[in-house]
């Protein structure tokens, strides 16, 4: 922990931008994380960016401005500074006169780039902090606008196609700047895809946001054959091979993170389609109780993974969440005096101290052979990425009755679907029974932006909607009530903090819009859950070998709660919408 941490963090305190309790906390994590404190705080969420600068800015006397209104700006002004130096140092020209240029910085206590302006403008340098959001989002406006304008005033014959043109052409190309962008753009508004899909007319690029695809850019049709293959080159794939599919990677720094693109590219009628998949390896990974758990829900899980041996299952459908949840379990285990091994695919997120190994099918490493040389390596926890065939869940359950605990996944839609879905792959029940704690059923749904989020009082179909009928709607609301105050949400901003609900009334909110959200009305995302305890009367039913629902109806009488109830405990605790537990939980609910 430096100095200027805790320096930095005692202004913080000082201006009323964080609590003095919990300062030396995060000082601790930040430097477990080996993140600076700024960072940690805003990508927990316990501060937002532009509270940290404003507070820096107030110390040392600097203007803030909430908003950088980019149509202003002369684009003489922006030809003066590169945009790599723009976007390394988070400062951006705004005007000038004869003698002074004004410029927006993100860190008011960091002298050099104000330095360096100074040298490269050859005027006084009058500076005005804003957030990193802001300058970010206005270097990406005013530079891109200028990239479009020579897309669209070039001539299609100037397209780039051959190899040694590409590698030849500097930074300052309009292709290579737009698809930088591209990157850019993603990793600032937490996209997890971005899809470049070519139409009659123009090329089209979506990005994959909180689970849905929104379209952002276009560009001219007669680009499609440049764009791709900047994206292949830097993917190392053979930009001469248009007729078959091709699978590459890309590491890059982007926003000051180091990501690990995996790329996609397919023929179509249309011309090539690229689908490129956005992994932030410095992403400060979440604890559990950053997840959106119920309390005790939260208190099962993390007694399960402290116990020596046994298995826990986390199922749900592709995009569930569910390596964000064994990654989260892993960080709470993860001690000197564990040994953990993994064995992934692909390895999503680098884990300090943990040995993590990537499965390669097409050599003969896969799931199950990594899991017997992980038996010769002393392991006390062991995390497979998927349990896909017999071979692996035998190995799955061998090494739980041996002393290890087995962290896995499974597709499946509920969590008693689990159990006769290893059934179907031969595991004999005994088998199931003996070794398998717990399985964790989950989905993800879109997290109500707390600025703008509208309440209102919730009808008898919406109640129905989830599940609640009118009968017996006074009774489970209470319960639920109770349930939803006991809703973990970590280190959240408490901007999207829910109201107390109180017992005598009833608010739900529907998604509104505002500049926080992009309008959408949603930011981020939080889990529902269904945990399955094992527990005698639902292990007499595995033996039984009974089907998934006379599983389902026992552990329910145990006191299971199915993925529609918990999602109604989030709608109740204002955290997310009807609408959003609907669409989550229809095909459990079949």
């Amino acid at each position: 922990m430096s100095f200027e941490q805790r320096y930095i963090g005692e202004i913080l305190v000082r201006r009323g931008a964080l609590e003095p309790d919990r300062l030396d906390h995060a000082l601790e994590s930040a430097a477990e994380r080996a993140v600076d404190l700024r960072d940690f705080l805003v990508a927990t969420h316990v501060v937002e960016d532009g509270k940290v600068v404003r507070a820096l800015a107030d110390e040392v006397g600097m203007e803030f401005v909430e908003k950088i209104a980019t149509d202003q700006i002369p684009e003489e002004l922006i030809d003066t500074v590169p945009i790599n130096f723009a976007r390394q140092n988070r400062v951006l020209p705004l005007g000038e006169s004869d003698s002074t240029v004004r410029v927006a910085v993100a860190n008011p206590l960091d002298p050099f780039p104000i330095d360096d302006l100074r040298i490269l403008l050859g005027k006084t340098i009058v500076a005005v902090a804003a957030s990193e959001e802001a300058i970010d989002d206005a270097i990406n406006r005013v530079y891109e606008r200028k990239d479009e304008t020579a897309l669209a005033d070039a001539k299609e014959g100037e397209q780039v196609e051959e190899l040694r043109d590409l590698i030849d052409m500097t930074d300052e190309a309009p292709v290579i700047r737009w698809v930088n962008n591209l990157f850019y753009t993603a990793v600032k508004e937490r996209a997890s895809d971005i899809h470049i899909e070519p139409t009659d007319e123009k090329v089209v690029v979506r990005y994959r946001i909180d689970g849905r695809l929104v379209p952002r850019k276009e560009a001219n049709r007669g680009f499609l054959a440049s764009i791709v293959s900047r994206v292949k080159i830097e993917a190392g794939l053979n930009i001469a091979e248009k007729r078959l599919p091709q699978d590459g990677r890309i590491t890059k720094k982007i926003a000051g993170k180091v990501v690990d693109v995996r790329v996609s590219t397919i023929p179509t009628a249309k011309g090539e389609r690229v689908v490129m998949r956005l992994l932030d390896k410095e992403q400060v990974l979440l604890n559990l109780i950053d997840l959106g758990f119920a309390r005790r829900e939260l208190d099962q899980l993390e007694h399960l993974i402290q116990r020596p041996n046994g298995i826990v299952l986390v199922t749900g459908p592709t995009g569930s969440g569910k390596t964000t949840t064994l990654y989260a379990c892993l960080n709470k285990i993860n001690t000197p005096e564990k040994n953990i091994l993994t064995a992934e695919d692909p390895v999503e997120y680098e884990l300090r101290g943990i040995g993590q190994m990537q499965v390669q099918p097409k050599i003969g490493l896969t799931f199950a052979s990594g899991m017997r040389s992980f038996l010769r390596q002393d392991p006390d926890v062991i995390m497979v990425g998927e349990i896909r065939d017999t071979e692996t869940a035998e190995i799955a359950i061998h090494a739980s009755l041996t002393g290890h605990l087995v962290l896995s996944t499974l597709h499946t839609n509920d969590a008693p679907s689990a159990i006769t879905r290893l059934v179907d792959m031969d595991v004999q029940p005994y088998q199931i029974s003996s070794s398998v704690m717990a399985v964790l059923a989950q989905r993800l749904v879109r997290r109500l932006c707390g600025l703008c989020r509208i309440p209102y009082t919730p009808t008898a179909q919406d109640l129905l909607e989830l599940g609640i009928e009118t009968s017996e709607a006074p009774q489970k609301l209470g319960e639920l009530k109770k349930v939803a105050a006991t809703t973990v949400l970590g280190s959240t901003d408490p901007a999207t903090l829910p109201e107390p609900t109180s017992t005598g009334s009833l608010k739900f909110f529907h998604p509104g819009g505002c500049d926080a959200c992009s309008a959408t009305g949603y930011r981020g995302r939080i889990g529902i859950f269904e945990m399955m305890l094992i527990d005698e009367p639902v292990r007499r039913e595995i033996l039984n070998n009974s089907d998934a629902k006379t599983i389902q109806r026992v552990a329910q009488q145990q006191g299971m709660r199915p993925l529609r109830d918990d999602g109604a405990r989030q709608v109740i605790a204002g955290v997310t919408s009807v609408e959003e537990v609907l669409a989550a939980t229809q095909a459990a609910e079949v």
